[in-house]
């Protein structure tokens, strides 16, 4: 190989060996161990091999068979696998195990026996002029699925008044970052076969200079609340906690309080305020505000139903609101309408 060829092959294939190890971090070492860390290490395998295969066979055409059927059949779980890890982010966990374990098992078992009874050897023209363009398209339906459970995170990151947090840029970088590969590597009768390799090895490393800005920029964590990251809190315990606060919640209307903060809450249930944030992250996947939101976005609707009559200045403002426009951007984000087309669907 030349120059030129060399710096392509280490820089393609140096993204890839990060992929893989990464990969196996979460797999096997990441803290918590739950499904959204091996779905992840499972995303990163898969583009792993798939960027190993375009590699290999960019540099050797006469490749084994065998490689390019674990490259292709690799190639079908991307968009699954990218789906998978978003749904369990976004879900509560008893509202995704039964459905993302049946649809992993499908999956594994198509390949499984497409694999066995239509091998690459042996289908050559079967699988360049049919399967190769299916993987693809389905991989393809999979993103589409995957930006529709992100709409509302894609709304934010286009929204001038909402940032994302940290979680929520990392599901964007994931996201965007396999849309992207998808593109290269489908669009690469125009430019090169490598270019999917190039991409993705282009993409790990900008994730990761994005998540190291963010993190050092907006998401510097306080030395208390790392103190206590490592807490796990049990099942029974959580459940207890979040009924406890919803008690308090509602028969005292803290939500209307347009001052109420973390430590105040914290303190009417007797636990640290970083224990408090770790509940609301950890087992609802929501901020502070996005909490006390919910209870104030259900109070305006109450209001806007039982008394139609009142102005929208009044209905923000009992329901905890210190304004008009915080009152109609958290009713968009949490309804997906506005109030005055609430009230008229109520008609």
């Amino acid at each position: 190989m030349n120059l030129d060829n060399n710096l392509i092959f280490f820089f393609s294939a140096l993204g890839a060996f990060n992929s893989l190890a990464l990969s196996i971090y979460f797999l096997f070492f990441a803290s918590p161990r739950n499904k959204s860390n091996y779905f992840l290490g499972g995303l990163l395998v898969v583009l792993s091999i798939r960027v190993w295969k375009s590699l290999f066979f960019y540099f050797n055409p006469e490749l084994s068979k065998i490689y390019l059927q674990i490259g292709l059949s690799a190639c079908f779980l991307i968009g699954p696998f990218l789906f998978f890890y978003i749904k369990s982010k976004i879900s509560k966990p008893q509202e995704s195990n039964r459905f993302l374990n049946f649809h992993l098992l499908f999956i594994l078992t198509l390949i499984l026996c497409i694999g066995i009874l239509y091998p690459y050897q042996k289908n050559i023209t079967l699988w360049i002029n049919y399967f190769y363009y299916i993987i693809n398209f389905q991989w393809l339906v999979y993103i589409a699925i995957s930006a529709f459970l992100l709409k509302r995170v894609i709304q934010k990151l286009v929204s001038k008044n909402d940032r994302l947090n940290y979680s929520e840029v990392w599901l964007v970088s994931v996201f965007f970052g396999v849309l992207i590969i998808w593109t290269a590597y489908n669009t690469a009768s125009y430019t090169s076969y490598i270019a999917g390799a190039l991409s993705f090895s282009f993409i790990f490393y900008l994730s990761g200079l994005l998540l190291y800005y963010k993190r050092k920029k907006e998401f510097i964590v306080l030395v208390k609340k790392e103190k206590y990251a490592n807490v796990q809190i049990k099942e029974t315990e959580a459940n207890r906690l979040l009924a406890k606060i919803e008690y308090i919640l509602i028969n005292e209307e803290l939500y209307k309080n347009p001052n109420i903060t973390m430590p105040v809450l914290a303190k009417k249930i007797s636990i640290r305020p970083q224990l408090l944030s770790q509940l609301l992250n950890n087992n609802l996947n929501k901020s502070f505000s996005q909490f006390i939101n919910e209870y104030r976005i259900e109070e305006a609707k109450q209001l806007l139903k039982t008394k139609p009559h009142l102005k929208i200045e009044t209905i923000a403002e009992g329901s905890g609101f210190n304004s008009n426009s915080t009152f109609y951007s958290a009713f968009k984000k949490i309804t997906n309408t506005t109030p005055s087309k609430y009230v008229d669907k109520l008609k």
